[in-house]
């Protein structure tokens, strides 16, 4: 029910920015591209299935690092304020093997690691200095709603009986956090080129029934973007 009620509650805010804009309002539109760099194993926490991976598979947190790339359309409010409505991808596969383990060839038994995140978010943006100077800095908040699928894929010990053998186990679903956000751009003309890095968080709650090592599936981290503004 609290999953329900922060759902509902994104999508009423969500829906509030897609309200026709008045006539005289500056839109634009910032495409951008960069890196998304998910939480460190220390930040995850005890029941992220990640972190518990890690306790019998030999990966590296960091192999999750991966491009993203996405848009938000934004509308002027005034001089100093922008809202906007963004969407995104980030998707990674990250090889994992067996630390204890290996198959009866000696050879190593390895899984697929597969996080997708699709974020929609609506955001609110405070530039300091005004939209009109050389040198537009801005920051600002808001919402997400993280829909996700997460994977693993290949070859798996049953620990009952050390016996090996192969799956697909998938997990998908949606989850609800903010984001928060700084950048700046360089207006010319009806286009500006800058930089923003954005951090995001949720978690993504996984089927108890298909028995991933945690429960949980951190969707939170980092994005360092290079973004493209055009004006319309």
């Amino acid at each position: 029910m609290r999953r329900l009620i922060l759902s509902l509650s994104a999508v009423a805010l969500i829906t509030g920015f897609v309200a026709p804009p008045p006539a005289a309002a500056q839109q634009s539109l910032d495409v951008y591209a960069g890196g998304f760099r998910p939480r460190s194993f220390d930040a995850r926490g005890l029941d992220d299935v990640l972190f518990e991976n890690a306790n019998f598979l030999t990966f590296d947190i960091k192999d999750f690092d991966g491009a993203t790339a996405g848009a938000d359309w934004l509308i002027g409010l005034g001089e100093y304020f922008d809202a906007g409505l963004g969407l995104g991808v980030y998707s990674r596969t990250v090889p994992a093997v067996y630390t204890d383990f290996v198959n009866a060839d000696g050879s190593e038994i390895q899984t697929d690691l597969k996080l997708r995140v699709v974020p929609f978010t609506a955001t609110f943006r405070w530039l300091p200095i005004g939209r009109r100077d050389v040198f537009v800095p801005y920051v600002g908040a808001g919402v997400g709603v993280y829909t996700w699928r997460y994977a693993e894929t290949g070859e798996f010990v049953d620990f009952t009986d050390n016996s090996i053998f192969r799956d697909n186990y998938v997990a998908t679903g949606s989850s609800v956090g903010p984001v928060v956000l700084g950048g700046v751009r360089v207006p010319i003309g009806r286009v500006g080129v800058g930089g923003e890095i954005r951090y995001q968080a949720a978690r993504g709650d996984l089927p108890a029934d298909l028995g991933f090592a945690g429960p949980k599936i951190d969707l939170g981290g980092f994005n360092y973007l290079f973004v493209l503004n055009v004006k319309f």
